[in-house]
């Protein structure tokens, strides 16, 4: 299948989530709004746990394809959380209003917007808040993190049916992107930048269980970092 059909019925299914809870999604409806068969969904993803698995992976990515923008220092500063550009997100990686100017070749502003980024994500997409939590509410699919075996032929599929994250999976990758994107402009050694990549990770991840108030996610985050050897 073409890969701008397999995102089409991705978007299907996003839309569809957003509209109702995922039990009561139907895989033919699903396949209607993507303009196909239900035959092609089912050759695409063989089972209703099989586009559940492809949905929350597509997701996945596009959180962490988010995170590397921001760490890189280009991301947008509309302060739009879309992850995948679907279900009326925009697929671009702002942050928020105020990252935008701020030193981008600072690490600390870097892991800031990294953690602004992952607060707007999981505000506005529930996939993305459910991975990071661990909490999947009845409305949503929760696939199994584990892998599950596949006879599927379509390589994008094969990747879906592997390992999803667990939120202590995203703190590891997370941390690891951003030692590998900031060890050359970070004047600390790679053990201590790692600590300090791990804490601006976890406090994003408390800032998407309970949200900050006035100040909001920046500031916390500069204020821990500001005493962190980066």
């Amino acid at each position: 299948m073409m890969p701008a059909v397999r995102e089409s019925l991705l978007d299907a299914a996003f839309a569809a989530l957003a509209r109702r809870p995922w039990p009561t999604v139907r895989m033919v409806d699903v396949a209607a709004a993507a303009g196909v068969s239900r035959q092609t969904l089912y050759n695409e993803f063989g089972s209703k746990e099989g586009l559940a698995r492809a949905l929350v992976r597509r997701e996945a990515d596009g959180y962490l394809a988010g995170v590397e923008r921001a760490l890189a220092g280009t991301a947008g500063t509309s302060g739009t959380a879309g992850t995948s550009g679907t279900a009326g997100t925009s697929g671009t990686a702002g942050t928020s209003g105020t990252s935008g100017t701020a030193d981008t070749s600072d690490p600390r502003e870097r892991l800031t917007a990294a953690a602004e980024w992952t607060a707007s994500a999981a505000r506005d997409n529930a996939l993305v808040r459910a991975m990071l939590t661990g909490c999947w509410s009845e409305r949503l699919p929760a696939p199994t993190l584990s892998s599950v075996p596949s006879s599927s032929v379509v390589p994008a599929q094969r990747r879906a049916d592997g390992a999803l994250p667990s939120p202590g999976d995203f703190v590891q990758i997370v941390r690891d992107r951003a030692v590998a994107v900031l060890a050359e402009a970070a004047a600390a050694d790679r053990g201590e930048l790692g600590r300090s990549c791990e804490l601006a990770v976890r406090l994003a991840l408390s800032c998407v269980a309970a949200p900050p108030g006035d100040g909001g996610v920046a500031e916390l985050i500069r204020g821990a970092l500001r005493r962190q050897p980066v």
